[in-house]
C-alpha cells in the first residue's frame, strides 16, 4: 500500500477540552491499517497558544515525536519543555497534555498503541 499525501484524511478539532483546535493528517486511517495494534497514527499541528487538554490513557499508550516548534508537555503533572527531536511516552494509566508555547506551529507525529 502507498498512500499519497493528498489522499490522507484531514480534520481539525478540539482535543480533550484543550484550547483551540488541532489539525490532524491521518498517516494511517483506521484500526485495520494499524493491524489491530492501535487506533491512531497522525501528523498533528498545534498552533501557537493552542493545547491538547490534559487526559489519562486507559488501555492504550500514546507517543509524540516532535518535528518542529516548541511546547510544554505535561508528564503526569511535571511540565517539560519539548522541541524538535524529542519523544514523549504516556503509558496506560498515566496522564499528559501539551501546549504550544512558541510562535510557530508545533508539528509532531502521534501514535496510539493498545496494550
Amino acid at each position: 500500500m502507498v498512500r499519497k499525501k493528498n489522499e490522507q484524511e484531514k480534520e481539525s478539532r478540539n482535543i480533550r477540552g484543550g484550547i483551540g483546535e488541532v489539525r490532524m493528517e491521518k498517516i494511517l486511517n483506521n484500526v485495520d491499517e494499524l493491524f489491530g495494534k492501535g487506533r491512531m497514527f497522525n501528523r498533528m499541528i498545534v498552533d501557537p497558544g493552542n493545547t491538547i487538554g490534559e487526559h489519562y490513557h486507559d488501555g492504550d499508550n500514546e507517543i509524540f515525536y516532535i518535528l518542529s516548534g516548541t511546547g510544554e508537555y505535561n508528564d503526569n503533572g511535571t511540565i517539560v519543555t519539548v522541541e524538535p527531536g524529542d519523544t514523549t511516552v504516556c503509558r496506560d494509566g498515566e496522564m499528559h497534555g501539551l501546549k504550544n508555547t512558541g510562535d510557530v506551529p508545533l508539528e509532531m507525529i502521534a501514535l496510539i498503541l493498545y496494550n
